[in-house]
């Protein structure tokens, strides 16, 4: 599953359409995620009134004004009856003003649909010829950047080289995990919104200015760490400071398993934990990615070491 946000007029439905034109982009389903009752792009969605569409390339389209967790649950029992195509993947568009926030959690308060979907890209569209402006008022555009595993830039075609320059500089200080990625009129290598990108350590989000106290790191950890000592330490920082747990996610190398461990936390909810096949490659280091609101990482390291010197050895 992939999430697409972006705040207001940044081309989120462009790249949504032009991606489901494409080879990958076929039988995917897309939800447009809207609380009030604005229509949706009829290039996309035809005829806003239905709460189904069919798209072409196998693709059907879904327009959610209430809840999300419903609207899903509804597909996977259609697709089930076969009343709606068999889609292999998701694509949930959010409203500009969205904090992507409560949508991650969604995954994670529904065990069933915890099961039946995992969210493996957030992707975050940003208008070059706005963004900076907007990036200085709004909260919400903050922190869609902040919790984004890929930026795309719109519009860089409209705007002078040293906009797009300065804009890219400023998305690294709020987010230096996220790679940035160029869309001319939507289209982008449609693996950007399909295809996980590697854990990868690049530091500490800068206390800048609008960074609103959320910060990012990540754990490394080089041998095979116990799932209790593992789940004690989460659960014991999700009821202290469960609020402030904006988004972890990462791969655990777990004692007694072959491949990673994927593991999600959004705030107080944990994603049930999925056992990939296989490592991507030889390293075996477990890696989790932090963003949190006023949580150090040596207070997170220490939590996680004072749980291991309290557990019991390892039979």
């Amino acid at each position: 599953m992939t999430v697409v946000t972006g705040f207001l007029g940044a081309g989120k439905t462009t790249l949504v359409r032009r991606f489901l034109i494409t080879p990958e982009g076929r039988n995917t389903a897309v939800v447009i995620n809207e609380f009030g009752a604005v229509g949706i792009d009829d290039a996309l969605v035809r005829g806003t009134s239905d709460e189904v569409a069919l798209l072409g390339n196998g693709c059907l389209c879904c327009t959610t004004r209430s809840d999300l967790q419903l609207t899903l649950r509804r597909l996977v029992m259609e697709r089930a009856r076969g009343d709606v195509p068999a889609f292999q993947r998701v694509i949930i568009e959010t409203s500009g003003l969205a904090d992507p926030g409560p949508i991650l959690q969604t995954f994670s308060t529904d065990k069933a649909l915890g099961g039946e979907f995992l969210i493996e890209v957030v992707a975050t569209v940003i208008d070059a010829a706005t963004g900076l402006q907007t990036l200085g008022w709004s909260a919400e555009a903050r922190k869609q950047i902040i919790l984004a595993d890929r930026l795309i830039l719109s519009k860089t075609d409209l705007v002078e080289e040293t906009r797009v320059e300065r804009l890219s500089e400023q998305l690294r200080v709020l987010n230096p995990r996220a790679d940035i990625e160029i869309a001319i009129d939507g289209a982008i290598d449609p693996r950007c919104l399909i295809e996980p990108r590697e854990v990868v350590d690049h530091g500490f989000v800068a206390e800048a200015d609008h960074s609103d106290g959320i910060a990012s790191f990540v754990l490394n950890v080089d041998r095979p760490i116990s799932w209790n000592v593992f789940a004690r330490a989460m659960e014991t920082l999700i009821a202290l400071r469960g609020s402030d747990l904006l988004r972890v996610k990462g791969f655990l190398d777990v004692e007694g398993c072959q491949g990673p461990v994927l593991v999600q936390v959004v705030q107080h909810l944990a994603h049930p934990p999925v056992e990939l096949a296989a490592w991507p490659e030889r390293d075996r280091t477990s890696r989790l990615v932090f963003i949190t609101r006023h949580i150090a990482e040596s207070q997170v390291r220490d939590l996680f070491n004072a749980v291991r010197a309290m557990s019991p050895p390892t039979q």
